[in-house]
C-alpha cells in the first residue's frame, strides 16, 4: 500500500513557526491568573500594617512611614560596652 503524504502548506508552517508553543501560553496564562488573584487577596486584605504607609507628611521627613534612620530607639550605636 501506497500512502501519499501532503506537505503542509507554506501558510500553516509559517504560522505555526510564528507562534509560541502551547506550554509557554499555559505557562503565562497561569503566571497572570496567579497574579490577578493575588493581587485581589491584596486588594481585599487591606494594608497589613496600617501606620507603614508611604505619605511624605511624616515627622521625621523619610516619606517611608518607618523611621527614617533617625530615630533609633533603645539601640546603643556608641560600640562599647555595657
Amino acid at each position: 500500500m501506497h500512502e501519499s503524504r501532503q506537505s503542509p502548506s507554506g501558510a500553516g508552517v509559517v504560522l505555526r513557526k510564528l507562534m509560541p508553543p502551547p506550554a509557554l501560553c499555559g505557562f503565562l496564562l497561569l503566571l497572570a491568573l496567579v497574579f490577578v488573584v493575588s493581587y485581589a487577596a491584596g486588594s481585599a486584605a487591606g494594608p497589613v500594617a496600617p501606620g507603614m504607609h508611604g505619605t511624605s507628611d511624616s515627622t521625621d521627613g523619610g516619606g517611608t512611614g518607618g523611621t527614617g534612620g533617625g530615630d533609633m530607639g533603645d539601640m546603643d550605636m556608641r560600640g562599647g560596652g555595657h
